[in-house]
């Protein structure tokens, strides 16, 4: 007769292959939204939208030291938001080739979920009014 593992030993190795699977995914969507999550971040990005820059060039237009600049560009830089490119002793940074099509997606379900939610709650609540109003006719 074949041996057979308890019930709770497999649900843990589910578990453990579920949540590897999300890791994965959520690691990517975690760096680019940290990276997102800061104004100053996102200020560079549009910058660099309009043009490639130097650190001391992003440095200067935000009011922040070198290294507080370096940090910054490092974050966007490991989210692949961002690439930087040394000549000499001057790193220019521009957009990285990477986009935000994913977490876009991502969002996106998320907005639709919440529309068609807030259109059933609309739903919900003209019939309560509806209801009101015909009890309110019937009271007279």
């Amino acid at each position: 007769m074949a041996r057979v593992r308890p019930l709770l030993a497999c649900r843990q190795c589910a578990c453990y292959i579920l949540n590897h699977m999300v890791q994965y995914h959520q690691t990517r969507f975690d760096t680019s939204f940290a990276a997102l999550s800061d104004a100053t971040r996102r200020g560079v990005l549009e910058q660099l939208g309009r043009a490639d820059a130097s650190i001391t060039e992003l440095a200067d237009k935000f009011h922040m030291t070198l290294t507080g600049m370096k940090k910054h560009v490092g974050v966007l830089e490991q989210a692949g938001l961002v690439t930087t490119e040394k000549v000499g002793r001057v790193r220019t940074c521009r957009l990285g080739l990477r986009g935000l099509e994913e977490e876009a997606a991502w969002i996106e379900g998320y907005r639709q979920l919440w529309a068609a939610r807030f259109d059933e709650l609309d739903k919900v609540v003209e019939e309560l009014k509806r209801k009101e109003k015909a009890d309110g006719r019937r009271k007279r």
